[in-house]
């Protein structure tokens, strides 16, 4: 089952064309995708696209970019909707040194309260890491019961080590066909069960499609250059990167007749 792990299908890039975007996905053999609430408003639009289509799971949490605006009222939001079936993580959160949109001792206590809330739920957690690894890392090892994804994968190999070695998973996207890529020893690096694609649309789209807006029947793109760099045939790393999406998110996943 070819599974895009993390889209942005409630972003308002998709406002005018999410079913036709839908549709291109389950026509390029997606069985399945999960589309990432990255706030309050996005994980409300996400479980709607969810309730459309058993093939749609979604996420739920806030953003690094948006801790500052963590309430009690979020918080108590949040270990809510996680309870929904529909919701298969928390997150998208973590911690983003990067562009500082929010302090970063808030983003470190908003991104500790979200692994609380998703190791409450039994859920795993979507981290977002950005130029803040060993941070990421000290969290993550703070919290042993919270499977995690690093999304994206571009950290350091401190990072994925420790990540790793704790149990947790690294998923792959677009930005591994980029010419200026030069992390594959991250690809290689990652054992076969934990090993996700996705594509993060409305970014970071694959080669061919760089330049245009990104979707998920463009993971395939993205699998297919794990496969190479790993030695395997396509369709095997397919099946492998399916195969952990199912075991990380739970039986919502449907395998497709």
């Amino acid at each position: 089952m070819l599974v895009d792990s993390h889209c942005h299908l409630a972003d308002a890039a998709f406002r005018d064309d999410v079913g036709d975007v839908l549709s291109r996905a389950w026509q390029a053999g997606l069985g399945h995708l999960v589309v990432i609430g990255e706030s309050p408003a996005s994980a409300e639009a996400a479980l709607r696209l969810a309730g459309t289509d058993p093939r749609v799971s979604a996420t739920a949490g806030l953003h690094p970019h948006e801790a500052k605006r963590w309430t009690p009222e979020t918080r108590e939001w949040l270990r809510a909707v996680l309870r929904d079936e529909r919701v298969v993580a928390a997150g998208e959160t973590g911690l983003d040194y990067h562009y500082d949109h929010s302090p970063r001792d808030v983003q470190r206590r908003v991104f500790e309260e979200q692994l609380e809330l998703a190791a409450e739920a039994g859920k795993p957690a979507v981290i977002h890491a950005r130029e803040a690894d060993d941070d990421v890392a000290a969290m993550l090892a703070n919290h042993p019961r919270t499977v995690c994804i690093l999304h994206s994968f571009s950290s350091g190999p401190g990072l994925l080590r420790r990540a790793l070695g704790l149990g947790h998973y690294a998923s792959f996207s677009g930005m591994i066909t980029f010419k200026n890529w030069r992390a594959d020893q991250a690809i290689l690096d990652t054992p076969a069960d934990r090993l996700l694609v996705e594509t993060d649309s409305p970014y970071l789209a694959p080669v061919p499609h760089r330049g245009r807006r990104n979707e998920p029947a463009f993971v395939r793109q993205v699998v297919e250059r794990v496969a190479a760099v790993r030695g395997l045939p396509p369709e095997e790393c397919v099946a492998l990167t399916g195969a952990n999406a199912r075991r990380v998110f739970g039986s919502r996943l449907t395998i497709p007749s």
